[in-house]
Formats: C-alpha cells, structure tokens, sequence
C-alpha cells in the first residue's frame, strides 16, 4: 500500500505542471509524453478495488531520441491483495537514416503475484520503421542482451536473450487510435511475451480514454503458478 501510494502522489506531481505550462509553450517542444490514471471500487457483497498509472516522457534532439516510462496495477478484493505489479523501462534510439535506428533498453519488471518476482533485462539491437504515414506506423525491432530474473520459489536466473519487438499504431480518426505492442525476450532458461493492445478516444482537448487489455507470459514457471497474467484497464490519459 506505501509503495501504491508513493507512485500516486508522485504522478500527481508530476502532471500538475504539465497542465498549468500548457499553454505558455508556443514553440514546439523536444519533450512529449503522456500520463494515464485509472481507479474502480465496487461494494455490496464483495468489495473490489482496481488502480491502474503509468507515465511515458521522451525527449528527441536530432537523431535522438531517449524515453523513460513506469506503470503499476493494484487490485484487492475483499481486502486481500490480489494483483500488485510496477514496471519501469528506459530506451534510447539513435536514427542513421530516415528508416532505420541503432537502440538500448533496461526493462524492469516486478510482479507479486507472477512465477517472477523480478525481472531485469539490458539489450541493444537494430530497428526499422516499416510504415510511417499520418494513419499508420509500424516498427519492428530485433537485437539482444541479458537478463537476471528473481523467481517467486527464491531461486535466481541469470541468462544471454535474444529480444524482438512489434509496435503498430493506425489513426483511426482525428480523435481515436489503436496500438498493438508485441515484446519477446527468448532466453534457455526461459522466454518472456508481453502484448499490448489500446484503444484511446479524446474527450476534450489533451484528455483522452483509453482502454487496453495486456497479456504477460512466462514459458517456464515454478510449480503450482500460472504461466499467463493479463489485466483489463479502463483509465483517463493526458497527452502533452
């Protein structure tokens, strides 16, 4: 509960200044981003209780461009926890022409209810933006790297990966999107997918609605736990 609450109050602060520089920004500005918030309780027979943050920030400078983000899903019910998971990942893209771009990653995962406690992994590789227009974008990426997991049984991995990445947007309208993301980290210890799919409408001005459904999976799990995560999120998003 004090770290759920330290990452509220900490996207809170962060995103108060953003509203009130909005306007006074006439140029266009190297930084963007986006901030997300998403709270659901119910009561009566059972007491449920859902939050779903996260925030993306990237700066891009001439052929670079660098991008940090974090996420955290809560839920209890009946005042037993029963999904606790934070996230947090850095990437920095360097472009040697028009479509292709050199980039490094550090991914941190932790899942409390996961076969994995933690997960870190750092990799490099090579990416290609196959579709760039106004209503379409694909990138496709491959390269590779190590990763140290934490299993939930106490035991430790540690291994050489093999890392490819999907990321698709197609702009439906003027005021909704759609995203599909596809990450895999194959590993000989263990392979790890995750996939995202989103869909954002705007409500007014930089507030949108986003609802996205993700799937996390590990291949190889300690006994008795299951091998497949997903979450279901509804939540109000700020773009800047």
């Amino acid at each position: 509960m004090k770290m759920r609450n330290l990452y509220v109050i900490g996207l809170l602060v962060l995103a108060t200044p953003l509203f009130a520089a909005e306007d006074e920004e006439a140029e266009e500005s190297p930084w963007a981003g986006k901030a997300t918030l998403g709270y659901l309780a119910t009561s009566g027979n059972t007491e449920n209780s859902n939050l779903n943050s996260g925030f993306e920030i990237s700066y891009s400078a001439s052929e670079w461009k660098h991008l940090f983000g974090a996420a955290a899903i809560f839920a209890t019910q009946d005042d037993a926890t029963t999904a606790e998971a934070y996230e947090a990942a850095w990437k920095s893209e360097r472009s040697f022409s028009e479509s292709n771009y050199l980039f490094g990653q550090l991914n941190w995962r932790k899942d409390r209810f996961s076969g994995y406690d933690t997960q870190f992994s750092q990799t490099v590789g090579y990416g290609r933006r196959l579709i760039d227009t106004d209503r379409h974008k694909l990138n496709a990426e491959i390269g590779g790297g190590a990763r140290q997991s934490d299993l939930a049984d106490g035991t430790e991995e540690s291994e050489t990966i093999a890392r490819g990445a999907v990321d698709y947007t197609w702009q439906l309208s003027e005021t909704s999107s759609f995203q599909q993301r596809v990450l895999v980290e194959a590993g000989q210890e263990n392979t790890y997918l995750e996939s995202i799919t989103r869909l954002s409408a705007k409500l007014v001005g930089n507030l949108a609605l986003a609802a996205s459904y993700t799937v996390k999976n590990n291949s190889d799990v300690p006994p008795l736990t299951e091998k497949t995560d997903t979450f279901t999120a509804l939540s109000l998003e700020y773009t800047f």
